[in-house]
C-alpha cells in the first residue's frame, strides 16, 4: 500500500509531492480563523464578499453558517454582524456599518492595512499639489477597491505598461502597488516612468507587495521544475492563482489547471513517475491532500 511520509505518496512507480509552500497565507489563515471562532457563537455571520477566492472553501464555512454578500445587501443589514475579509474595505464600507448599526469583525491583512494608511496618509499629503497617487494593481480587484477608497476614489489604477497613457508625465507622480502584484511587474512599471517623467517633477514609489506572497515566485518554480507534471489547484476567481500557474507553466510546461480532485480522471501517461501538487495564497492545504490521494488511487498498482 503507498504511505504518506513528509508530503509525499509513494507507491514502486510513482511518488506524489505536495508543496509545502503553497497553501494560504497569513492574512486568508487570519481570516477564516476569525469565522470560525464568530461561527462558534452564532448561527449565521454575513461575510462582504468571498472571504477566499477558492469555491469549495466558503462553500465548507457557509455550511457551518457563513453567508456571503454583496456591498448592496450590506448596505441594507441592520444591526448583524459582518466579516471583513483578508483583502480590506474602503472608508465607505466602515461608515455604512456605524450608520446600520452593524458590528464589524475585522479580517483585513495587516499588511493591507499598513498600505491603506499609507496610500491615505500620501492623499492627505499631496492633495494640494496635483500629485497623481498611482496603484499598480488589478482594477476591481477587492483590496484596490479598498485602496483606491483611501483616496476618496481619485487613485488611477495601473494594470499594465499600456496603461501608463492614464498619466500625466508633467505631473507629480506617487506608485503603490497591490500586496499581491508581481514584484518584476511592478518594476518594469517603475522603470517605464522613470524613462517618462519630466524633469521638473517628482517621481516616488514605494514596494508594498507582500514578501510572503512574493516569495512564493521563486519557490513553486523551483518546486515545479522538478517534477515530471504539475497540479496547480486553485479557485478559478484567484488572481493570486493565475499569476502562480504562470510561473509554473515557465517552470514546467506540463502543467495543469484544476480546481478539485474529481476533474482528474485518468492515470498518469507513461513515463510520468514523479508529479507535484501546488496551488495559490487561497488554496487550502486539505484540497491539495484531496488532490494527492486522487492521484494515488488512480495510479495505484503502477
Amino acid at each position: 500500500m503507498p504511505n504518506k511520509k513528509s508530503g509525499y505518496w509513494k507507491n514502486t512507480m510513482i511518488e506524489v509531492e505536495i508543496d509545502k509552500s503553497s497553501g494560504f497565507c497569513f492574512g486568508v489563515v487570519t481570516a477564516i480563523e476569525s469565522a470560525e471562532r464568530e461561527l462558534k457563537n452564532t448561527d449565521t455571520l454575513y461575510c462582504l464578499g468571498d472571504i477566499v477566492h477558492n469555491s469549495l472553501e466558503v462553500e465548507r464555512l457557509e455550511a457551518s453558517g457563513l453567508r456571503t454578500i454583496g456591498h448592496k445587501e450590506f448596505e441594507r443589514l441592520k444591526g448583524k454582524k459582518v466579516l471583513l475579509r483578508a483583502h480590506g474595505e474602503p472608508p465607505s464600507t466602515y461608515e455604512i456599518a456605524r450608520r446600520n448599526n452593524i458590528m464589524i469583525v475585522d479580517a483585513t491583512c495587516p499588511v493591507v492595512l499598513q498600505l491603506q494608511r499609507k496610500i491615505h496618509k500620501c492623499y492627505e499629503a499631496t492633495r494640494g499639489d496635483n500629485t497623481q497617487v498611482v496603484i499598480y494593481g488589478k482594477k476591481g480587484h477587492a483590496e484596490v477597491n479598498g485602496l483606491v477608497g483611501q483616496t476618496e476614489g481619485t487613485a488611477i489604477v495601473i494594470e499594465k505598461i499600456q496603461d501608463l497613457e492614464k498619466l500625466d508625465f508633467s505631473r507629480n507622480i506617487c506608485l503603490f502597488s497591490q500586496t499581491t502584484k508581481s514584484l518584476d511587474g511592478f518594476r518594469e512599471v517603475v522603470a517605464e516612468i522613470q524613462r517618462r517623467i519630466a524633469d521638473n517633477v517628482t517621481f516616488e514609489y514605494f514596494d508594498t507587495i507582500c514578501r510572503q506572497v512574493a516569495n512564493r515566485l521563486p519557490n513553486i518554480q523551483a518546486f515545479a521544475s522538478k517534477h515530471d507534471r504539475i497540479y496547480f489547484v486553485a479557485g478559478k476567481k484567484s488572481s493570486n492563482g493565475k499569476m502562480l500557474l504562470e510561473e509554473c507553466r515557465k517552470a514546467n510546461p506540463n502543467t495543469l489547471f484544476i480546481s478539485e480532485a474529481k476533474e482528474i480522471t485518468e492515470p498518469l501517461p507513461p513515463g510520468v513517475n514523479s508529479v507535484g501538487v501546488c496551488g495559490a495564497t487561497s488554496t487550502p492545504k486539505w484540497l491539495m491532500e484531496e488532490v494527492a490521494v486522487r492521484i494515488r488511487e488512480l495510479n495505484a498498482g503502477r
